[in-house]
């Protein structure tokens, strides 16, 4: 029986904070798993230790603002992957990737298009990724709390607009994400 890892991100989307990855390879079945975004948060923090527990092993991997700036988010969440698989000790056979593209690895691998709800290791890396980027952005939001990121976690909301409208963008926003790219040069003139 082949052993796989699967690998997942969260936060390529948001207007601020990391783009998170995590590869886990499991060491049995785990029972409701599932695509991160199609579970709530106390589910996904309900699996996270049976994940833990039931993984060989597992990498999470925070891939900074200034990276994502500077090689865009695809190439940035495609160089978490690469991290995060690099991290792994355990012998495997296969990288599943939920999603169209792979990064360069020295094992095969495959991307899969909503492999995070059908493919039990990148449901695992999807959830692992989710919970550590969410902790990741309660602590911004201890840093800078008028943005509410406790809320919504970086993602381009109604309420993250119009504090981004009301505050400007702090360190931890993608300023070349069109909203944030939008009202810096709103500013400049």
């Amino acid at each position: 029986m082949s052993v796989i890892v699967g690998v997942d991100e969260a936060g390529r989307g948001p207007l601020a904070g990391p783009v998170t990855v995590a590869a886990v390879i499991l060491k049995k079945p785990i029972q409701g798993l599932n695509d991160s975004k199609k579970l709530s948060e106390k589910k996904r923090l309900e699996l996270e230790p049976i994940i833990i527990e039931g993984a060989l092993e597992y990498s999470i991997i925070h891939i900074d603002i200034e990276t994502i700036e500077d090689i865009n988010i695809l190439q940035a969440s495609l160089l978490g992957m690469q991290k995060a698989v690099q991290q792994l000790q355990s012998p495997f056979d296969k990288i599943l990737i939920d999603g169209n593209k792979c990064p360069k690895f020295s094992k095969p691998s495959e991307a899969i298009i909503g492999g995070d709800g059908i493919i039990a290791e990148i449901s695992a890396a999807s959830i692992l990724a989710k919970n550590a980027r969410d902790r990741l952005m309660l602590e911004i939001h201890n840093e800078f709390p008028q943005y509410g990121f406790n809320k919504h976690k970086g993602y381009g909301t109604k309420l993250h607009l119009e504090m981004l409208q009301k505050h400007g963008p702090c360190p931890y926003h993608r300023k070349s994400f069109a909203p944030v790219r939008k009202l810096l040069q709103t500013e400049l003139f």
